[in-house]
């Protein structure tokens, strides 16, 4: 739609496969960058949940272009603030209150943020929905060695503690993805 967003095209087409699947009655997307990929989910939302929305949260405004465009003018919620912030996760808690929601954590990849986001989200996500951590490829899994411990330590962490999700690993047939065991899907 003519808005960055940094989305790899396989991991574009799953999260595209389970927005279908799972019907979301909210999308709550952490790390709205240019608000590219929130268009592109409004996008594919208003095909399988007419009255679905997206709601996304970054510290700062980068989204003048995305706000143009009508599918996000009629579809998107932008919070300013940190995704963990206890003040915009009771705000977004009190907005998707008994809802089927999806949560895409794609903000700051250090491993204590996304385990914070992990926690303060997963309780949102119903059974048979996902909570997709991005990014998991990072620190070595198998990109960029140094980076120190991030996604994928939050998520193995998280996962060694809480069993109402696993890594859907179908979402990782195409063979090429940057969320290696990312992708969560509530179970119980």
């Amino acid at each position: 739609l003519g808005v960055p967003t940094a989305q790899n095209p396989n991991d574009a087409w799953i999260h595209q496969e389970i927005i279908a699947r799972v019907k979301p009655d909210f999308i709550v997307e952490a790390g709205t960058w240019n608000g590219g990929s929130a268009g592109l989910w409004a996008t594919i939302l208003q095909q399988v949940n007419p009255t679905g929305r997206v709601i996304t949260i970054d510290i700062k405004d980068y989204v003048s272009a995305a706000k143009e465009l009508p599918i996000v003018k009629e579809k998107v919620d932008f919070l300013i603030g940190s995704s963990v912030d206890p003040a915009i996760v009771a705000e977004i808690t009190r907005r998707v209150n008994g809802k089927k929601v999806l949560v895409i954590l794609d903000s700051n990849h250090s491993k204590a943020h996304v385990l914070a986001e992990m926690k303060a989200y997963a309780p949102l996500v119903p059974k048979d929905s996902y909570l997709i951590v991005q990014d998991t490829n990072v620190n070595g899994h198998p990109v960029l060695p140094n980076f120190g411990p991030g996604p994928m330590e939050a998520v193995d962490e998280f996962l060694a503690t809480n069993d109402q999700f696993r890594p859907d690993t179908d979402a990782e047939r195409l063979m090429f993805t940057m969320h290696p065991k990312g992708y969560l899907r509530r179970v119980k």
